[in-house]
């Protein structure tokens, strides 16, 4: 008896034991060929030090939408599983906003005001078609201050089934990416170039807006490069990274040397460059006509010495964003949209973090870039499609293009660079070359840094309606957004990185999903083989065990 009493008092003492050591110790395993629950070291430094709660509501809640988005939603969930796994501050909720029929409208309306806006979808169930609204976002609050997070990530021309892989691609970003915007501080500073007639502030401000929600931003003027060059240049040298937003007045060489200083004691820079001087708002006139012709900005040595060179000619390609115009006379006219070759849609290839996963970007009167040989990285971001060809200036750009048939033949030059990175250690634009003032610390070669050079400065342009700037990239005729915002954005954030959140929009993930007119068509069949397949593999197992049973105990 007393040696049963042992055993048992052993039995609970090591299951006492193997409790209290499994409550200290938590192990998550990802059996995922693609490690989609692996979380990126990126996203682990960003949450693995909060100390305070961060509540995140997530709207994506329902029975009665596509199978596609429950499989979002499930993504969701385990990915925030994942992130409270880290750090137990983070919680989630699920809420269906349109359950309860008395706050439907009520809840629509207040989330809409809020920037939240409903999404329509087309619901493919037993080979029938209905209609649903969801809301793909969610709030993320900590200390007081709320971020809105984006749960579907848009793409010009794709599928439901795309657009859902295309967005738990993009989950680990969006959710890092929300967790940053509340817990880190601003600490890197963009100085916005004035003095150059680059675009006023009201024709980028959209774009100002949102990165205002990461970095320091503010105006920086070079005219007084001419009184005071070095104070300006020791001025420069306080921000991390300038911004060009298309100047149509040529620089200095007192301006030029102040920038190529700031590249080499390592500052970053996006230049957004028209090297062709039009715009489309000079076609509205009684001719629909104007003319296109070179803009001298005196910066060709400039990016040549760093290994660019933007081509004064214009791109023109048949893939392209349409244009809206009024077709007809008189009262009979009627607004069209219609092809515009002027207005490539470029896209990249590569799976750089800046343009992996990225939506169609949409140009006009884009320039072309070459690449010379030196020592620096080059990476061809954006591109156009093959069916390309260039047109040197002076030309004569009119909106009668749009009627006239096009032949695919003429379009031979084949995919043309529109942004280029540039990575690396520059050398000096004004190496052995007399400097237009005396500089107190020259150095001729730079640290590694890096730049962006874009041959259009539209890329960043939102438009202006009446009730002030509009959303980058949105087209309020075709009701189409461009992903102008996402790249530019993406690039700044690239160039300033300094946690790796850029680098975990590389991560691949791959979505299968279930054929849904293959289920219509077959879902007899297999109702009938799941009712009737197990009935017989138990009769079986009974004819079986039966036989065996009377043959044992028959003797």
């Amino acid at each position: 008896m007393s040696k049963n009493l042992k055993y048992i008092s052993l039995i609970i003492i090591a299951v006492i034991a193997l409790n209290f050591i499994s409550s200290k110790l938590y192990k998550r395993f990802d059996l995922t060929t693609d490690k989609r629950y692996t979380l990126s070291e990126s996203a682990i430094n960003i949450i693995k030090d909060i100390e305070s709660p961060v509540v995140i509501d997530i709207f994506l809640d329902g029975d009665d939408f596509p199978s596609e988005f429950r499989r979002l939603q499930n993504e969701t969930k385990q990915l925030l599983e994942e992130f409270s796994a880290v750090n137990n501050q983070i919680s989630f909720n699920f809420i269906n906003p349109l359950q309860d029929e008395t706050t439907r409208d009520r809840n629509i309306q207040q989330l809409t005001q809020r920037g939240l806006t409903p999404m329509q979808l087309s619901v493919q169930e037993n080979g029938k078609s209905s209609q649903a609204i969801i809301f793909p976002w969610a709030l993320a609050s900590f200390n007081e201050k709320t971020v809105i997070i984006p749960l579907v990530k848009n793409k010009i021309g794709a599928t439901q089934q795309e657009l859902v892989s295309n967005s738990v691609q993009h989950l680990e970003y969006a959710f890092a990416d929300g967790f940053s915007k509340l817990t880190k501080p601003k600490n890197k500073k963009i100085a916005i170039l004035k003095g150059n007639k680059q675009l006023e502030d009201k024709y980028i401000a959209n774009f100002l807006k949102k990165i205002g929600e990461y970095y320091l931003i503010a105006p920086f003027t070079l005219d007084s490069v001419s009184a005071t060059p070095q104070k300006t240049l020791k001025d420069l040298e306080k921000f991390d990274l300038i911004i060009s937003a298309k100047p149509t007045e040529a620089f200095t060489e007192e301006e030029k040397l102040v920038l190529d200083q700031f590249t080499i004691n390592g500052g970053k820079s996006l230049w957004l460059i028209d090297a062709v001087a039009i715009e489309k708002d000079s076609l509205y006139n009684d001719a629909g006509k104007n003319f296109a012709i070179a803009r001298e900005l005196n910066l060709t040595d400039f990016f040549f010495k760093y290994g660019v060179r933007i081509n004064p000619v214009v791109t023109s390609t048949l893939y392209s964003a349409p244009i809206t115009l009024a077709m007809g006379s008189g009262s009979e006219s009627q607004f069209q949209n219609l092809r515009w070759l002027y207005s490539p849609l470029a896209i990249s290839n590569n799976k750089h973090p800046i343009v992996n996963n990225l939506n169609l970007v949409k140009f006009d009167f884009a320039n072309q870039i070459d690449t010379l040989k030196n020592s620096i990285k080059k990476t061809i971001l954006l591109e156009t499609a093959e069916l390309t060809k260039l047109e040197g200036t002076p030309r004569e750009i009119s909106l009668n293009l749009v009627t006239q048939e096009q032949n695919p033949v003429s379009f031979n030059k084949g995919k043309q660079a529109l942004a280029v990175l540039l990575e690396g250690e520059f050398n000096s634009v004004y190496t052995n070359r007399i400097k237009p003032f005396k500089l107190s610390n020259e150095k001729n070669k730079s640290v590694s840094t890096k730049m962006v050079v874009i041959a259009d400065g539209d890329i960043i342009k939102n438009e202006v309606g009446r009730n002030g700037p509009e959303e980058l990239g949105f087209d309020r005729w075709t009701g189409q957004t461009y992903g102008n915002k996402e790249f530019l954005l993406n690039t700044v954030n690239y160039l300033l990185d300094d946690n790796g959140l850029i680098n975990i929009r590389s991560k691949e993930i791959a979505v299968t999903f279930l054929n849904q007119q293959k289920i219509a068509a077959e879902k007899t069949k297999w109702k009938l083989i799941n009712i009737t397949l197990p009935l017989v593999l138990l009769g079986v197992f009974g004819i079986v065990f039966n036989y065996f049973r009377k043959k044992k105990y028959a003797s």
